[in-house]
């Protein structure tokens, strides 16, 4: 590896694969080789943008370019942790992992075990952490003494997802492969809520499917105890109609009141310790997905070369699975579970049919599309 470049390469190019192309062309030391997608078109759109090479078999990608130094996985959520773990069994790349990093605790772990084995790092993107309403709030909670020790932290996802939405891909809406509104679109959010408001104890949760034809919940309820006494509520779900009305987190605090909303956890409402604030750390996004992924990057690349810190651990990032896992299994056995310790006996349960949707095969001719 060039001592002052860290080369990047893509699996997995639906529309997240965009915003990452930018995070990491933006980035100084950073470099996109290759991109690699089952679809040929996606692929090579998504090639031409980073004026990289294209693939449909990743095997054979990181065959032909050795210079690569950091994987991007952002295939469908149930095909993480088998292209994560082929990835550095064979190849010894480092890996940048899409939410949720994974389905099931044991496979973060396991990931976790195998990257130490062959001298490699995960880096977990939970990139809305790094929007400037969620730092304001994070220091006002645990630095400047603000806000000071949180009482209630209340997270609100209220979206609409359609059927024509898990219509749309054959992993959608089921337990193998994706899960449903907590563990797709508010994981962010329940990572948030640990985030901002600490660890959490125990949970109460109750799951339901009212606005599709799907496997898996479309709505959920819970109470949540953190290690601190504090209490929280979740409240995410995708069966609102007809549009989506509100993604927020507000954080009741010993001497004030913070409300963080907008598309992505990017405006600051509320600020009640001086409210002049709200403007001043408040971000217009072009995209949902924000900006926080220049950060992420920025902290891998210096991580590799320099040894630094990465923008999150890899342990912290599993610590919001394994709060994901303890909503779900509350739900499964109607009543209060502890988080740690807990497994969702639905989430993550193997589907090898569906699997093979996604699979790679390992044979390949050494030439890309582009």
């Amino acid at each position: 590896m060039s001592k002052s470049i860290v080369n990047f390469a893509l699996i997995g190019c639906g529309r997240i694969a965009e915003r990452q192309i930018d995070a990491i062309t933006k980035t100084a030391a950073a470099n996109v080789v290759a991109v690699c997608d089952l679809n040929e078109e996606r692929a090579s759109t998504k090639a031409k943008l980073a004026q990289a090479y294209a693939y449909t078999n990743y095997y054979q990608m990181l065959t032909v370019h050795p210079e690569i130094n950091v994987v991007v996985i952002s295939t469908p959520s149930g095909m993480h942790f088998e292209h994560a773990q082929a990835i550095l069994q064979r190849f010894k790349k480092h890996l940048l992992i899409e939410k949720p990093m994974v389905m099931t605790i044991s496979q973060g772990r396991q990931l976790n075990k195998l990257a130490q084995a062959v001298g490699c790092k995960l880096f977990p993107i939970y990139q809305n952490r790094f929007n400037r309403a969620v730092q304001k709030v994070k220091s006002a909670i645990q630095d400047t003494g603000e806000l000071g020790p949180i009482r209630m932290g209340t997270v609100r996802l209220r979206w609409c997802r359609p059927q024509r939405y898990y219509d749309l891909s054959p992993w959608r809406g089921t337990w193998a492969m994706d899960g449903g509104a907590l563990s797709n679109q508010g994981i962010h959010y329940i990572d948030l809520l640990r985030y901002l408001c600490g660890d959490v104890k125990k949970v109460h949760a109750k799951l339901a499917t009212l606005g599709a034809n799907i496997e898996v919940e479309d709505t959920a309820a819970a109470i949540v105890e953190f290690n601190s006494g504090a209490l929280g509520v979740v409240e995410v779900m995708t069966s609102a109609r007809p549009d989506d009305f509100e993604a927020s987190i507000s954080c009741v605090c010993e001497k004030g009141m913070a409300v963080i909303s907008g598309i992505a956890t990017n405006q600051l409402k509320t600020f009640s310790p001086d409210p002049q604030q709200e403007v001043a750390y408040s971000e217009d996004f072009v995209t949902v997905y924000g900006y926080g992924h220049d950060e992420i990057v920025s902290r891998v690349v210096g991580s590799i070369l320099n040894a630094d810190k990465p923008a999150i651990d890899f342990s912290d990032g599993l610590q919001s699975i394994e709060l994901l896992h303890a909503l779900y299994k509350s739900d499964e056995v109607g009543n209060w579970v502890d988080v740690e310790g807990a497994f969702s006996n639905r989430l993550g349960q193997p589907d090898e049919g569906l699997a093979n949707l996604y699979r790679t095969t390992q044979d390949f001719e050494e030439t890309p599309i582009t």
